[in-house]
């Protein structure tokens, strides 16, 4: 038997220690917890990925009462980004919330698992690491790729 670790290297920051750039993605992931529809779990998440075009696509979370129907920050960021630009490739996303009182969450929070799972995929076809930005407002956290996320991923080469 042989027993495998998994690490995943995260690089935590503070927001003035980000590049022009990143904290251009990070202000637009935060904006966009602002056009969040959460009604039910009151918990508002905004999504910004850049693109090879230097194009920054937005998404947040839209909820439903038929649950399943609802949609993550990530997920409609990623799929609005492809539809409208469909040759440009992901460099980074940064992942932003707010709690149920409005406030900016202190600690970063993490893409669900179907979140991770998308992205992956476009990191795929991207060809090259996607780097992930998760914003807290006392940390930040950069993680090199989604595949640092989902180490152990399904993907069509399995």
């Amino acid at each position: 038997m042989t027993n495998k670790d998994i690490v995943t290297p995260i690089c935590v920051v503070s927001y003035c220690e980000l590049s022009p750039d990143d904290r251009r993605l990070v202000d637009c992931a935060r904006k966009a917890t602002q056009r969040a529809y959460a009604p039910y779990s009151r918990f508002s998440v905004g999504a910004a990925i850049l693109l090879t075009n230097g194009e920054i696509i937005a998404g947040s979370n839209q909820e439903n009462a038929a649950t399943p129907s609802s949609l993550c920050a990530e997920r409609t960021a990623a799929f609005y980004a492809h539809s409208a630009y469909p040759d440009e490739k992901f460099l980074a996303i940064a992942i932003a919330a707010r709690d149920t009182d409005g406030s900016e969450i202190q600690s970063p929070i993490a893409p669900c698992g179907g979140c991770r799972q998308t992205l992956l995929e476009y990191e795929t076809l991207a060809g090259q690491d996607v780097k992930v930005i998760l914003v807290g407002a006392k940390e930040i956290y950069i993680i090199p790729s989604v595949k640092s996320l989902l180490p152990v991923a399904f993907t069509e080469f399995n």
